[in-house]
């Protein structure tokens, strides 16, 4: 089963319906609907967070859910599906791939990232690692992790700071690992994502650029003003 859903992903598009509390789009209905919109436009699986969005996804729609779950703690910067409280609650609500954020920061309780790992595969589910340079995706390989998303490159104080997609770490991976390394993080435009594919991506997430009008009305704006 898990084979199967990294074949129906390869070489597709993921796209990431996520809102925070502050923005407009923040609210269950307005997240299913985004969802619909996309895969009425070809996007293949969703990246999806909180357990209430990935059970409504699972419920409506038949294609893989990329599951996280996001929550601050006071003793860690890390809040993309920190603790093994969050990876159950992700299990539990159904996602076919649980990502988890397995760059080197302290973790919230000093939790174990591998024993993250082991309690996604206990529950035969995928373990995609959001990390931010090439070290972190080697060590997520080494635990064991099944996929690799350049998801947090420019959001860690040691990652390469840019407006651009970080195809230098892309290519890295991609030439150095066993494992799928899926291209994520400031995507705006097809021509980004025929060159991520170029240099070997697995699979595209795009998010911000599809998902958030008011992000992408901002843009326009500057640049008429």
């Amino acid at each position: 089963m898990m084979n199967e859903i990294l074949k129906y992903i390869e070489k597709k598009l993921i796209v990431s319906c996520q809102a925070l509390e502050h923005e407009p789009l923040y609210s269950p209905e307005a997240l299913l609907s985004m969802a619909r919109a996309v895969i009425e436009g070809g996007a293949s699986a969703i990246r999806a967070n909180s357990p209430l969005s990935i059970r409504q996804m699972k419920y409506f729609f038949n294609i893989p859910i990329l599951g996280l779950y996001k929550k601050d703690y006071d003793d860690s910067d890390i809040y993309i599906t920190p603790t093994k409280f969050e990876v159950n609650s992700v299990i539990l609500a159904g996602a076919d791939i649980i990502a988890i954020d397995a760059t080197n920061r302290k973790r919230p309780f000093n939790e174990n990232l591998k024993d993250l790992v082991d309690l996604v595969h206990k529950n035969n589910k995928l373990a995609m690692a959001d990390i931010s340079i090439y070290e972190e995706g080697l060590n997520a390989q080494e635990i064991g992790f099944d996929i690799v998303g350049t998801t947090m490159s420019g959001y860690t104080p040691y990652s390469k700071q840019s407006d651009e997609p970080d195809f230098e770490l892309l290519s890295k991976l991609t030439d150095n690992l066993k494992i799928p390394v899926i291209m994520e993080g400031k995507i705006w435009n097809p021509e980004q994502i025929k060159e991520a594919f170029e240099r070997n991506a697995f699979s595209i997430v795009v998010g911000s650029s599809i998902t958030r009008p008011q992000l992408i009305t901002k843009r326009f704006a500057e640049m008429i003003n």
